[in-house]
């Protein structure tokens, strides 16, 4: 077939051919088979169109991509500048993401109204990972935010931005169980794992706001699917959901470390949103109405009166390049051993005396473990489960509202969750132990060690 159809090409093009249909001769410039009268050339149905872009898909992107996407990156320059004042700082570790406006509960009943809005734009220095949940919010901003803006207007996506990271804060804030809350048993469930926190700690980062981009072009694709241009309707709406369902599963996997509530709040205002407020079509001519120059001024001054009212109440060391080359050195140095270890002992000591009715030791040892500098990711990840008990022990002790029976199981479950942590240390110290010279020791090889002192 192949060759009969080059050699009918060959006879139009003034050579001489054959026949596809029944192999006779056809003479050069003929344009049917002298013997059976097939046309000369391919069959039609082989012939096969150019391929061309949808015009009116075309149109539409056209007309989208020439307008500005100007606060996409004015929050992203915005969110890696507060990342590197807080490196001036010392880091993106918890004493200065509190100081720069991170979320927790407890400041925030305090009056401390702003954490609901700085956490967007502050980034957690990972251990063993750096800048990595800035980076991976920041793209998703670069890929995302123009797409928004765009169909939008600047008003619009300044509005969903700042509205859906604030709803995704408070969704992290409601989700946070108090120590005599009933949620407290269901936040050890699979599922109240993956939503609900047994205890408070500093929570920040974008992805509320990013999640509510998401929602945002989620409720798009499907509101507008009719008026959308063919090639779209795949980029947009169900288009979405693999998004979507990836970053929950990765959630699920995650819970525990991974702040889902915010990541769902944000998700939900943002499809809430975009229910209620239309797109900017191509070729639509007029000014932004008033009302949403007002909404995007209302949210940027909200966001310039958060980050006054931080540095008012700023308590971290302020913005040095000093500061900076300190820990560069550090980094090039080796992990500071011992302070991470005098933490762990001063953690599981006031844990073991408070097992013993004495409390004291509670609230020096939380803010020990608090300013304990990294040491590797599974380290941190300890150091962190442990400060995190000795909150909740604390929280026992200073609620004196507790029932005898409320206080007595609240106090086993603690001690059951501290035992976990102390075979989870053991693991690392015999995994990871030895690269930093930490290991266990035995009650015979002091005297005046307890039992289960570890190091």
């Amino acid at each position: 077939m192949a060759e009969g159809q080059s050699t009918d090409a060959g006879a139009r093009a003034g050579r001489t051919g054959v026949c596809r249909h029944c192999g006779a001769l056809v003479g050069a410039g003929e344009s049917r088979c002298m013997m059976c009268g097939t046309p000369v050339g391919p069959p039609p149905e082989t012939i096969k169109p150019r391929a061309s872009a949808d015009p009116e898909t075309v149109r539409f992107l056209r007309a989208v991509i020439s307008r500005p996407a100007t606060f996409t990156f004015v929050f992203l320059i915005a969110n890696c500048f507060v990342y590197f004042l807080m490196w001036l700082s010392g880091g993106a570790q918890d004493q200065v993401l509190l100081a720069y406006g991170a979320k927790r509960n407890d400041l925030i009943q305090a009056g401390e109204w702003w954490r609901f809005v700085a956490p967007i734009f502050l980034h957690v220095h990972l251990p063993g990972m750096g800048p990595l949940h800035l980076i991976a919010n920041m793209y998703g901003l670069f890929m995302l935010g123009p797409y928004v803006e765009k169909l939008y207007g600047s008003a619009r996506f300044v509005f969903f931005w700042i509205v859906t990271g604030v709803a995704g804060v408070a969704a992290s804030y409601m989700t946070v169980c108090s120590p005599a809350g009933r949620c407290q048993q269901l936040a050890h469930s699979t599922l109240g794992q993956f939503l609900l926190k047994p205890f408070d700690t500093p929570s920040a980062g974008a992805s509320g706001a990013l999640f509510g981009l998401v929602g945002v072009l989620f409720v798009f694709g499907l509101k507008y699917r009719h008026e959308l241009p063919e090639g779209l309707k795949r980029a947009f709406g169900t288009g979405m959901l693999p998004t979507i369902l990836i970053n929950l599963f990765i959630g699920y996997v995650a819970r525990g470390f991974i702040d889902n509530a915010a990541h769902l709040g944000g998700l939900v205002s943002g499809m809430a949103l975009a229910l209620v407020v239309g797109y900017k079509r191509p070729g639509a001519r007029g000014s932004v109405a008033v009302a949403w120059h007002a909404l995007q001024v209302a949210c940027l001054a909200l966001v310039v009166a958060a980050f006054v009212m931080v540095a008012l109440h700023f308590d971290a060391p302020p913005p040095r390049l000093s500061n900076l080359s300190e820990r560069v050195r550090s980094i090039a140095g080796r992990p500071p051993v011992a302070p991470f270890v005098e933490a762990i002992n001063a953690g599981q000591n006031a844990l073991d005396r408070f097992g013993k009715g004495d409390a004291a030791a509670l609230a020096p040892a939380v803010e020990q473990l608090d300013k304990t500098p990294s040491l590797s990711r599974q380290a941190d990840a300890l150091r962190d489960d442990l400060k995190a008990l000795v909150t909740r022990a604390r929280d026992i002790a200073d609620d004196k509202t507790l029932k005898p029976r409320e206080r007595e199981q609240r106090m086993k479950q603690l001690d059951d969750d501290f035992g976990a942590w102390q075979e989870r240390f053991e693991q690392w110290v015999d995994n990871e132990g030895s690269e930093f010279h930490v290991g266990m020791q035995k009650p015979e090889q002091s005297q005046d060690s307890k039992p289960d002192e570890k190091k």
